[in-house]
C-alpha cells in the first residue's frame, strides 16, 4: 500500500522475471535431453522461492497492525481513500438486532488521468473480530467509482451489523488475488495484520 513503486515491489517483479528465465532455462535443458540441469534449475526455482516465502511470512508475522485515525488517507498506488464520518442509518426496519451503520469514504485520484480501483473491497470487524461485508445494493457511489484526474468523489458503503458490535474498525483491501499477497510488508500480502480505521464506536 502507498503511491509510487516500492523497493519490495520491485524485488517481486525481479525474481518473477528471474523465475521465467529460470522456466525458460529448464525447457531448454530438457528439450536437450539434459536431465540434471532440469533437476537443478527446478531445486534452485524452488529454494529460491521457499526462501522468499519465509521471509514474507516472517516480516508479515512480525510488523505490528496498522492503525489509521479518521481523516487520514490510505494511498493505494495514486487512489487515496480517507474516512471521513460514522453512522448510524436510521428509518431501516432491521431485524433480529441487527443495525446498519453508514461510513463516508473519501476517494481521490492523484494521478493524470481517470482511474478507479476496481479490486478496492471494505468490512467492517468489531473488538471481537467479528466481520460483516459491504451491504449490497444501499450504497449509491462504490469505492470502485471512476473518478477524475485530480478530483474526488464520496462513497458511503453501509454495513449490517450485530446489534452488539463495539469498538468498530474499517478494513480497505484489494483480497488475495492480487500481487500484493506476494510483496513483504504490504499489509495485503500473506498473513499480515490488516491496517484498520478506528471508526470510535
Amino acid at each position: 500500500m502507498g503511491s509510487g513503486v516500492r523497493p519490495a515491489e520491485l524485488l517481486l517483479w525481479g525474481l518473477a522475471g528471474w523465475t521465467a528465465l529460470g522456466f525458460a532455462g529448464v525447457g531448454l535443458s530438457r528439450l536437450r535431453g539434459e536431465q540434471l540441469r532440469v533437476r537443478r534449475g527446478i531445486v534452485w526455482l524452488a529454494g529460491v522461492w521457499a526462501m522468499y516465502l519465509v521471509v514474507l511470512i516472517g516480516v508479515s508475522l512480525v510488523q505490528k497492525q496498522k492503525v489509521v485515525a479518521v481523516g487520514q488517507p490510505q494511498c493505494f498506488d495514486n487512489m487515496c481513500f480517507t474516512v471521513t464520518g460514522v453512522e448510524e442509518v436510521k428509518g431501516f426496519l432491521i431485524h433480529d438486532q441487527r443495525r446498519l451503520v453508514r461510513v463516508t469514504v473519501r476517494v481521490t485520484n492523484r494521478g493524470r488521468s481517470a482511474k478507479s480501483d476496481g479490486l478496492m473491497e471494505a468490512y467492517l470487524v468489531d473488538a471481537q473480530w467479528r466481520r460483516w461485508k459491504e451491504s449490497t445494493g444501499v450504497n449509491g457511489v462504490g469505492l470502485t467509482a471512476k473518478v477524475a484526474a485530480g478530483d474526488s468523489v464520496i462513497s458511503q458503503p453501509v454495513f449490517k451489523l450485530a446489534g452488539d458490535a463495539t469498538g468498530l474498525k474499517l478494513v480497505l483491501t484489494h483480497g488475495w488475488k492480487q500481487s500484493g499477497v506476494l510483496v513483504i510488508g504490504d499489509s495485503d500480502s500473506l498473513l499480515h495484520r490488516k491496517t484498520v480505521v478506528e471508526l470510535g464506536r
